[in-house]
């Protein structure tokens, strides 16, 4: 992380050379530093379709909760996300298209199946993977709940319509992002209860996939009353988990009935600092 902060102090240095060089130094120095020790750096994974730009929802929830949120553009590269990885304290993996079950997960893809963008599963698995071996703080939201599930062995449900028949919630909503149209059951003693404080709780919905086998070293911790997957939790960790719905769409909206979630993942950044 220092050397993202070496960086700016070099370009204001140099903005400042018709200035008083040593005075901007020391204001930089100390911003810096006052930046570094207090407000850990959550990397964001670039969303949808931009290569290089993720909904603004994801970065207010992180400042909201006191971290510092920087956009991890889409690459192939490892060697660059292992230097991303350097410099950031913890991740947020974004909502977005259908993961390919050919190469997720071994299934051949069903005709209910969406828009897949192959690319972008390469990029996210990779960082997923790094990130968890790392031993950093990793959040999953929708898409990015499903990707922790493949990337580490489950599967999911390719459409919950076609393949769920006891299903008989509307997980595709037609409302507000902050507005729950939904309720999901909490398992006691579990991170997300200790994180939200309640057992039940109405969330938005804007999926189709969802979780089905549970990958190995990970357990379900949420569900909608229909029985799908609305939470899951590393069996062996308190900073990897994921959820189905989209706490972000409340939180940048100044509801902070799901802060605790990020503010959960700041935290155990500042501890990883």
């Amino acid at each position: 992380m220092k050397k993202i902060f070496a960086l700016v102090a070099i370009m204001v240095l140099v903005m400042a050379s018709f200035g008083n060089v040593d005075a901007q130094g020391k204001k930089v120095k100390q911003a810096t530093e006052t930046v570094e020790a207090c407000m850990p750096i959550i990397g964001i994974s670039a969303a949808e379709s931009s290569p290089a730009s993720a909904p603004a929802t994801y970065v207010n929830a992180v400042k909201r909760a006191g971290g510092v949120p920087v956009i991890i553009p889409m690459t192939s590269d490892k060697a660059q996300l292992e230097a991303v990885l350097e410099i950031v304290d913890g991740v947020i993996m974004t909502g977005g298209e259908d993961i390919d079950p050919l190469k997720g997960y071994n299934e051949e893809p069903l005709r209910a199946l969406g828009e897949i963008v192959p690319e972008r599963d390469k990029f996210d698995l990779m960082l997923i993977r790094m990130a968890v071996a790392k031993g950093l703080p990793v959040l999953g939201i929708c898409r990015g709940e499903q990707l922790m599930n493949v990337a580490f062995g489950g599967s999911l449900y390719q459409d919950i319509p076609s393949q769920v028949k006891t299903s008989y919630i509307k997980h595709r909503q037609e409302a507000p992002r902050n507005y729950g149209t939904h309720s999901i059951e909490i398992t006691e003693g579990s991170l997300m209860h200790k994180m939200l404080g309640v057992n039940k709780i109405a969330v938005n919905s804007y999926h189709h996939q969802a979780v089905k086998d549970v990958a190995p070293g990970f357990k379900v911790t949420a569900v909608s009353p229909d029985g799908i997957v609305e939470a899951i939790e590393k069996v062996d960790s308190d900073c990897v988990w994921g959820v189905q719905f989209h706490p972000e769409g409340f939180v940048s909206m100044g509801d902070d009935s799901f802060l605790g979630i990020f503010k959960h993942l700041v935290n155990k950044a500042a501890e990883k600092k």
